[in-house]
């Protein structure tokens, strides 16, 4: 598959954003940094602290990781956490989302039928990650495809999506939307050769939680198409990231009796741990993503960079509480 000139761009900024100074809070206005006050639910206007977020991810960041981070109130828009969000970096699977977006698309508009099957054995190339592989079942409709690669990153069902819309369809979409540092870039693949594009999407938090905030608000294309994409992320089993500090049960979240709504996609690759999502509780909702760049040399590497995940979740959890 070939790259377009704004991937290409794209690779070439992740791959020099490589400082590793502490988190920097940004600004959408001068009190951006602050946790912003809650109104709409009883108890009044409150604040949450990020200190112990800004703490674990900064020295994430003075370890030689390369961070990102954004939180956004969906109440008023405003920017509640942020440090190097306009940053693009690798973030493994949940590029996908893109890919969903533009295949519920083709589904609404008639390009696709749900209920076309693709097979497995057809698709070029191989990826080992995923449970189709270990299926009987060598060819499944489009709608399951989309399942499994919602609900637990399937790669051989996401690669089967995106070549039935194609790179440039995705592209486009993401241009449509207004998300101009987000890109899919390649199909998944279990290894990576010099000809092949160095990472399967890049992409900035600050835009991750934009098309979060697209999806949840009807406005990803349409309102039939965000609640299509909303449904296959609610399916999403891996709360193991962000998504640990919810503790909602991963096969069925939905309806939650503590009036908690969680809709997420995780990414992981390499020295790549990556989250998208929205967590809405009875106090406050929140658009969020947060991408880790890190040297994964031991167990304890991966174990600091969970941590600092989990830590996000809890301050996230009481945002929204």
């Amino acid at each position: 598959m070939s790259r377009t000139r704004k991937q290409q761009r794209m690779i070439e900024a992740a791959g020099s954003s490589d400082d590793a100074g502490e988190v920097r809070p940004t600004r959408r206005s001068s009190r951006a940094s602050q946790p912003a006050p809650v109104s709409r639910r009883r108890g009044g206007p409150t604040k949450r602290s990020f200190d112990s977020t800004l703490a674990a991810l900064s020295d994430l960041a003075r370890a030689g990781a390369r961070v990102s981070a954004h939180v956004c109130d969906l109440d008023n828009d405003m920017v509640v956490f942020a440090g190097d969000d306009f940053v693009s970096l690798p973030v493994a699977d949940v590029g996908s989302v893109a890919i969903l977006v533009e295949v519920a698309a083709a589904f609404q508009d008639g390009r696709l039928d749900p209920a076309t099957t693709i097979a497995r054995s057809a698709l070029s190339g191989s990826v080992s990650r995923g449970l189709w592989a270990h299926l009987r079942a060598d060819e499944l409709a489009l709608s399951d495809l989309a399942v499994l690669s919602a609900a637990v990153g399937d790669q051989a069902a996401t690669n089967a999506l995106l070549a039935q819309v194609g790179l440039p369809a995705v592209s486009a979409r993401l241009e449509k939307l207004g998300l101009a540092h987000l890109a899919v870039l390649d199909e998944h693949r279990d290894s990576r050769g010099p000809d092949d594009a160095p990472h399967f999407a890049l992409g900035t938090t600050r835009e991750l939680a934009e098309l979060m905030t697209l999806i949840v608000n009807g406005a990803a294309v349409d309102a039939a198409v965000s609640a299509q994409v909303g449904e296959w992320l609610n399916l999403a089993t891996d709360l193991s990231m962000v998504g640990a500090a919810t503790g909602l049960d991963p096969y069925d979240h939905e309806d939650d009796k503590h009036r908690l709504l969680f809709v997420n996609k995780t990414g992981r690759a390499d020295g790549v741990r990556s989250e998208a999502g929205v967590l809405a509780g009875p106090r406050a909702g929140v658009a969020y993503a947060v991408t880790v760049a890190f040297d994964d040399l031991s167990s304890a590497h991966r174990l600091q960079v969970a941590e600092a995940l989990r830590i996000l979740g809890l301050e996230l959890m009481e945002y929204v509480h």
